[in-house]
């Protein structure tokens, strides 16, 4: 028998095994790891880039500054829901939505003015930190003394609203009986003030100075829009709060209590990660200074943090007096357009809100009613905006700064159209009124959803190519005395159209020509601010380069 050329059986060279099902089998799953390797290299490459899209933040240390400073404006956001909620509350209620047009002028405004000149006088004086705490623990003092003594007391500290309406001349309609509503309930007029300031001085200045004095830009850019979506969490989980919880009350001392204890424990957890805070950014330095000592990094923290460390070599305190301060204000082209900016939000949002505001209280009577109301619109203004900034958090890094300040003005010029249209219907049946509530709902809704998405990072974004002196006083008096005129410009205006046409409702005509106008004033100052902003960012960035030459 002749056998094939090469020997073997079947062409199978000989010495040599045939192949066994064993290793053939093992051939397979070999070639199945190898791809089950490649897809999982696949897999790993699509979560990485999907981590990067969602959650920009990269590293132990820069994760861990980002989670520190973020939970700070959580429950500075979670006690100023609460406090907002009760205040409107409170108000509108006792001496109902119109009040809020008078509280703005002859409360808020000089309270805005007194709080600036002593915190000017405070940050001349104090150590930064020592500053934080002293701004921020005299309001929840006022929070708790409110609810132990204050209001449990106030039928006896209070005068009858006859004497008030007496003492005023006996009007019981128009201006001068909403100001005898405002004497008869003036401790809830007080708490309404002190809320006010708070909601400024809180985010404006405890926040947003903390946090522009210790993220550099370039991580600004991805920090600052993940603030708000981690602090849109909190008016969910506070609204749902009061509308579960403190509104399901047997009365209204009862739903306060609940009210007071949740804010109270805001408050601490607001100091608690302040310090925690500032003790990670200083051990963190401690760490690259150290590091520099030697001549080395030894790969101690990164890029942004030595930035960041750098920044806050620089900075040295200021010394303005709040003369000066107003002085300096004044002068400086670009503060007067970020001015403009926040003077653009609260006269604009002034002059739908209180519309709205009242309609809710001719549906909801019922102070626990209005409670639970404004609670689960808090919960919605807040998961809206989670929402927003979860698919529009790229916004200001892709489309840039310019689209992310001009996104909310346009928002509010377009959701206005349907509100507005409402009005003019009337508000004569029951039917009417319910849609006018419902659209009202959706235009504040949106429209602060689009102020806490975009308008909040990109504004103060626009502080962080200023100097010190600037960032300190002119941030103090724009966040704080800015919008404080720019809400109380617009109750004045809202108070002169009732005296001419009768009411805010008869006025609407008038109401929506001056709010369109506000509105592209406004965007036309984010238009020239944008220029600006870029402007002074790269020279930054010139003389950082040139000072690491150095």
């Amino acid at each position: 028998m002749r056998l094939p050329r090469g020997g073997g059986i079947n062409g199978i060279a000989e010495g040599s095994p045939p192949s066994s099902p064993k290793r053939l089998e093992s051939g397979r799953h070999e070639r199945s790891r190898s791809l089950d390797l490649q897809a999982g290299g696949d897999l790993r490459a699509f979560l990485s880039k999907v981590r990067h899209v969602v959650f920009p933040i990269h590293g132990r240390e820069e994760v861990a500054k980002f989670l520190l400073i973020g939970s700070i404006k959580f429950y500075i956001i979670l006690a100023l829901t609460l406090t907002r909620d009760l205040k409107d509350t409170l108000v509108v209620t006792q001496c109902g939505a119109e009040a809020i047009a008078f509280l703005k002028i002859y409360g808020v405004l000089p309270a805005a003015t007194a709080f600036i000149a002593l915190y000017s006088k405070m940050a001349s004086v104090l150590d930064k930190r020592v500053l934080f705490y002293t701004t921020c623990v005299p309001f929840f003092a006022f929070f708790i003394l409110f609810n132990a003594i204050i209001y449990p007391n106030a039928e006896t500290l209070q005068p009858s609203l006859e004497w008030a309406q007496q003492f005023l001349g006996g009007a019981t309609t128009g201006g001068t009986a909403v100001m005898a509503k405002i004497i008869a309930n003036w401790s809830s007029a007080l708490y309404y003030v002190v809320a006010e300031i708070y909601s400024s001085v809180s985010v404006g200045i405890l926040f947003w100075q903390f946090a522009n004095d210790v993220v550099p830009i370039n991580q600004a850019k991805r920090f600052y829009p993940l603030f708000a979506q981690m602090s849109g969490l909190a008016p969910v989980f506070a609204g749902q709060y009061v509308a579960r919880f403190a509104s399901k009350a047997e009365d209204f001392q009862t739903s306060l209590n609940r009210l007071t204890a949740a804010v109270s424990v805001s408050g601490v957890m607001i100091c608690v990660f302040y310090y925690l805070s500032n003790a990670f950014l200083d051990k963190i330095n401690s760490k690259l200074n150290m590091a520099a000592a030697n001549g080395t990094s030894n790969g101690i923290g990164s890029s942004q943090q030595q930035e960041g460390v750098q920044q806050s070599k620089k900075k040295s305190k200021p010394k303005l007096s709040m003369k000066e301060s107003a002085k300096f204000l004044a002068s400086n082209h670009y503060l007067r357009l970020i001015a403009m900016l926040v003077l653009g939000y609260g006269l604009s949002i002034n002059f739908t809100e209180v519309m709205w505001k009242s309609m809710v209280k001719k549906q909801y009577s019922d102070p626990l009613e209005y409670q639970r109301f404004m609670g689960n619109f808090s919960s919605m203004v807040g998961l809206s905006t989670c929402i927003v900034i979860f698919f529009g958090v790229h916004v200001i890094r892709i489309l840039g700064w310019k689209v992310g300040a001009l996104a909310t003005p346009v928002t509010m010029a377009i959701l206005g159209i349907p509100f507005f249209a409402c009005v003019f219907m009337g508000l004569d049946s029951p039917a009417r009124l319910g849609l006018a509530v419902m659209v009202g709902t959706i235009q504040s809704l949106l429209s602060k959803t689009s102020k806490y998405a975009l308008f909040d990072p990109t504004t103060q974004m626009a502080y962080i190519p200023l100097d010190d002196e600037s960032k300190v006083k002119g941030k103090a008096a724009i966040d704080v005395l800015g919008s404080r005129l720019g809400k109380s410009g617009g109750s004045l205006i809202q108070q002169g159209l009732v005296f001419f046409f009768g009411s805010i409702l008869e006025a609407a005509p008038a109401v929506a020509v001056i709010f369109y106008a506000v509105l592209l004033t406004w965007a036309s100052a984010a238009n020239r601010l944008s220029g600006m902003f870029m402007a002074r960012t790269e020279v930054n960035k010139a003389e950082r380069h040139e000072g690491k030459k150095e």
